[in-house]
């Protein structure tokens, strides 16, 4: 990875979106290695857009999917959680390209002090 943060913001969340996306990780990411994703069971990740793509690019992705009714263990669900009740609590922004700009100062906040989470 070249070390740079994701920071591609869609407007909606289509197969379109999510495939655009798994090829920009593909791109990132050496041709050996195997990508791990953690994701939700939103349809685009399952559809038949997507399975389409993926079967272009056999062995690359494995993706483990959240229990459904579970976005207590989603751990994105959990770090959004935390950064709308500290970091952008009673905060009002007035634009895509500002909530983008806050969510990246938290994001490289964060990793001044990298924290190791561990599951238990």
């Amino acid at each position: 990875m070249n070390g740079k943060i994701y920071a591609k913001v869609f407007d909606k969340h289509r197969s379109v979106e999510f495939i655009d996306f798994l090829k920009d990780l593909n791109e990132a990411y050496t041709k050996d290695s195997i990508i791990k994703i953690i994701l939700d069971n939103h349809s685009a990740h399952i559809s038949k857009e997507t399975m389409k793509y993926l079967n272009s690019v056999p062995n690359r992705f494995k993706f483990v999917f959240t229990p459904v009714h579970a976005s207590w263990l989603n751990i994105i669900e959990m770090f959004f959680s935390k950064m709308a009740r500290s970091f952008l609590r009673g905060v009002r922004v007035f634009s895509k390209n500002e909530l983008k700009s806050r969510i990246l100062k938290y994001i490289e906040e964060l990793n001044q002090s990298p924290v190791i989470f561990t599951w238990k």
